[in-house]
């Protein structure tokens, strides 16, 4: 198989779509099932310490749930913008104006008393993506809670051991990740500590399938599931600006092969900032295959953070532009995909000269990578990713790997997942693909599982 065959479909979409339901079917079932166990405990209400964008939008989910939600935010502006926000995020997610006000009048408060909040039966901390803050709340909060009551953390990338470090009852705490924009994402992606007690996950499964969110446990470790395999579709993609490539390029590539989101608008939903944080975290982790971008760290500096500033890569002054194949619930089927729009966001306003001020000097007859070369860049290379989160144990089931790339990172149904994608293409393809750019080092090297696959012929799913 050539790299350009990348590009194309295997003619087996309704086998995929297939797929997909099966996975969907089975995550929301142990999700629902996990809620009906002795091991569970009900959760009729929900603390959330932190009304910023991911606060707010958690908040909707739980009130569109029915369940009773109590916010809180040391920064009074913030608290003050909270409701709005939230009822806001109710009408975008298909809510009339009046039923957003209705749900938000009958069942949210907005405080700055933490006892309110510590009063509910789960309480997610959803503050900066810094270990020192996020310990200074639940030393905090945890000496209010009741003995039944769980603390959960929306951390996407900071192991819940090192979180978890100074808790009197570790036992009750584990990660809560969910995912940006979370109207769009039925994902939630559930951490079990090393000290988190199995009642622990149950409720916290059964928590998920009260708001309509499907849930996979995985093991700690940095970035867990997701963002590990996050990390390398927007590294390559920051690498691919250096190396020539122009944004609308990578942009197109990546939608036209079926992802929801580029991986530089993606970049833009996160944050730019608190997507260095947590690069942060994977490169002192995994420093052999995690490439520090000083293209990144100048967008800081400009101030270009993304959708929350109204500029990162793109202009977002407009308002929503460019969104394609969202995935969301329906009545006539598990899931839909709306038809993609045109990509039409402006590539933000002084963006284009700092791209050129770092981009890799490369000789006078060097063209950039074409196509194909862009798109095995940032897909193979999450595949490799997703054969060490097996080998490592964060993730015992392929399954899981493709709930979390086609949910949380918006991968394309029609390919049915990343490794079930990956089986219709073949370990063996793939290691030679990979040595198509070997030059790019560690981070490409084929793992001794995705070898061993190869020489015996063997599929993930097999």
């Amino acid at each position: 198989m050539k790299l350009a065959e990348l590009l194309a479909t295997d003619g087996d979409e309704l086998a995929a779509r297939e797929h997909v339901k099966s996975l969907m079917r089975d995550a929301r079932g142990r999700g629902t099932g996990a809620g009906k166990t002795s091991e569970s405990e009900s959760t009729s209400s929900l603390g959330i310490i932190g009304a910023g964008i991911m606060g707010r939008a958690v908040a909707a989910a739980a009130l569109g749930g029915g369940l009773h939600v109590a916010v809180t935010d040391v920064n009074a502006d913030a608290l003050a913008a909270a409701k709005t926000g939230i009822i806001g995020e109710l009408i975008a997610a298909g809510k009339s104006d009046d039923e957003a006000r209705g749900l938000a009048d009958r069942l949210l408060r907005i405080t700055s008393e933490s006892a309110e909040v510590a009063a509910c039966d789960l309480v997610l901390e959803s503050v900066a993506e810094n270990p020192r803050i996020k310990q200074q709340v639940y030393a905090e909060i945890e000496p209010l809670l009741s003995e039944r009551a769980i603390l959960a953390t929306n951390t996407s990338t900071i192991p819940i051991r090192e979180l978890a470090m100074g808790l009197k009852r570790p036992e009750r705490f584990c990660g809560a990740h969910f995912f940006h924009p979370v109207r769009e994402r039925p994902l939630l992606e559930i951490i079990h500590g090393p000290k988190t007690d199995p009642k622990t996950v149950a409720t916290a499964r059964g928590f998920a399938a009260s708001i309509r969110k499907m849930p996979i446990v995985v093991e700690d470790g940095p970035g867990f599931l997701v963002n590990r395999l996050l990390l390398p579709y927007v590294t390559e993609a920051m690498e691919l600006l250096l190396d020539g490539v122009d944004i609308h390029t990578i942009e197109r590539v990546a939608t036209e092969f079926g992802m929801a989101k580029g991986p530089l608008q993606l970049l833009d939903e996160i944050g730019l900032d608190t997507a260095l944080q947590g690069g942060w975290v994977l490169s002192a982790a995994f420093p052999e295959r995690t490439v520090s971008s000083p293209l990144l760290v100048a967008m800081i500096k400009a101030k270009n953070l993304g959708t929350k500033t109204g500029c990162g890569f793109f202009d977002h002054s407009g308002g929503r532009k460019g969104v394609r194949n969202l995935l969301c619930e329906a009545p006539e089927g598990p899931f839909r995909q709306k038809v993609p729009d045109t990509f039409s966001l402006p590539i933000a306003e002084g963006v284009p000269e700092l791209i050129e001020k770092w981009k890799r000097d490369t000789p006078d007859s060097a063209s950039p990578p074409d196509d194909s070369i862009v798109l095995a860049r940032l897909l193979l290379t999450m595949i490799l990713e997703a054969t060490r989160l097996l080998e490592d144990g964060t993730v015992g089931r392929p399954e899981d790997i493709d709930l979390g790339v086609l949910f949380g990172l918006g991968f394309p149904i029609d390919r049915g997942g990343l490794l079930w994608w990956a089986d219709r293409l073949g370990a063996g393809p793939i290691v030679k693909m990979l040595g198509e750019i070997k030059g790019l080092g560690t981070r490409v090297q084929p793992t001794e599982m995705l070898l061993k696959m190869a020489a015996e012929s063997r599929t993930f799913y097999q």
